[in-house]
């Protein structure tokens, strides 16, 4: 029995407590989400989870007054990821995206939901006062939600690059594209994005396509990158890239990619879509054309998480080689790097060091493994660093993306 068969044996025997959604979904976080809707609105949704203080007290917002459906559509994939239990919605009360519409969809599904308007609640004080107290009923309503136990066959896992650098593409990201390979032997769902970071890889992907339609989405989204990056005159990679020792985009594309593992890809998801079936997906995260400049964005990673995300990844693996201290709300980011001495230096930061396989004190076989259990631990509710510390980065820009 090779090493391999055994890793596979004894992971798909591990079970953990999941939370009961009535989408038949589970979650390994049980949050009360809440939302705003507007800029004019996130001091009193941050206070209100500031005063909660809770770590099952999130918030999300968008800042933009004027319509976005991008934005839209992501707000309502949000509070109705498995990971969240129940949903507050504040908002002003002039802006286009109302709060007691995110409130009613979260209902149609559910979850106890309710929303406030500072304009109808007196102002910042009365406002926040109501949202505590709205709040904390919730929290003690999700103390009876249902679980039922799930395994790796029931996870969405999400893959995000930052702060890459030479270890990226020859070991940290090898080592969850090792962990992609068997989540997805064993039952489950992994999605990768970051096509910015595809250079020159158009026919590596196409020809990993499961169908030769999804080979046509893929061939499209790689396109329409280009012309993206063109428009912006920009591509996906930054000054601590090079210091970090990548050579080129080309060069650094070849180890983003490498995350993906080796499997099939089922096909192309755009943001707030979920996987229709298990397996391997591409996001594809970047915007459509459009008129608007301010609708051309240039993605950071926390944007590229919270797409992630939006898609229902119950967990996100980072993989950082020169480090980064954040993490994102909703799901946990567990933080990989493959550079140990970025890992001694932000061990409080990062998770998982990959860097033994890089000096021949491990196989990434023997790595994925360890990766993999890490990952059942979180799943079960132990907490990643960056949820430890309270890093709950995020960021929703105005973006045009047609589904």
């Amino acid at each position: 029995m090779t090493e391999q068969t055994t890793s596979i044996q004894q992971l798909s025997q591990l079970r953990w407590p999941g939370f009961c959604r009535t989408d038949g979904r589970l979650g390994i976080r049980n949050k009360v989400l809440v939302l705003y809707t507007v800029e004019c609105a996130a001091f009193v949704a941050r206070e209100v989870v500031r005063l909660c203080a809770s770590p099952q007290v999130e918030v999300v917002g968008f800042y933009g007054c004027c319509d976005n459906e991008y934005a839209i559509r992501l707000l309502l994939a949000l509070e109705r990821h498995p990971n969240v239990g129940a949903v507050l919605a504040i908002g002003l009360g002039c802006e286009y995206t109302q709060a007691d519409m995110l409130a009613q969809k979260a209902r149609e599904i559910g979850k106890p939901a309710e929303f406030l308007l500072i304009q109808q609640h007196g102002g910042t004080t009365p406002s926040i006062q109501e949202g505590v107290a709205i709040v904390q009923r919730m929290c003690k309503q999700l103390e009876a939600t249902p679980t039922r136990q799930m395994g790796f066959s029931e996870l969405v896992i999400g893959a995000e690059c930052g702060g890459s650098d030479f270890t990226s593409g020859l070991c940290g990201n090898a080592l969850v594209g090792a962990c992609f390979d068997r989540l997805i032997e064993l039952g489950g769902t992994a999605i990768f994005e970051e096509l910015m970071e595809a250079v020159g890889l158009k026919d590596y992907l196409t020809n990993r396509a499961k169908t030769p339609l999804v080979a046509s989405q893929i061939a499209a989204s790689y396109e329409k990158m280009l012309a993206h990056c063109k428009s912006i005159h920009q591509y996906g990679i930054s000054p601590g890239n090079f210091m970090g020792g990548i050579s080129s985009i080309e060069e650094k594309s070849m180890g983003a990619v490498v995350k993906s593992g080796t499997k099939p890809i089922e096909g192309v998801l755009k943001v707030s879509q979920p996987p229709p079936s298990a397996g391997l997906w591409l996001l594809d995260s970047l915007p459509d054309p459009y008129y608007m400049g301010f609708g051309k964005t240039n993605p950071n990673d926390s944007e590229g998480i919270i797409d992630l995300i939006s898609c229902g990844c119950h967990l996100i693996l980072f993989i950082t080689g020169r480090g980064s201290p954040i993490g994102s709300p909703i799901s946990p980011t567990l933080k990989v790097t493959g550079n140990s001495t970025t890992y001694a230096q932000m061990h409080c930061d990062i998770d998982f060091d990959a860097g033994p396989c890089l000096a021949g004190q491990a196989s990434i076989e023997q790595l994925s493994h360890q990766l993999l259990m890490r990952i059942a631990a979180v799943a079960a509710g132990t907490p990643t660093k960056a949820e430890a510390l309270g890093h709950k980065e995020y960021c929703i820009p105005y973006k045009y993306q047609q589904h």
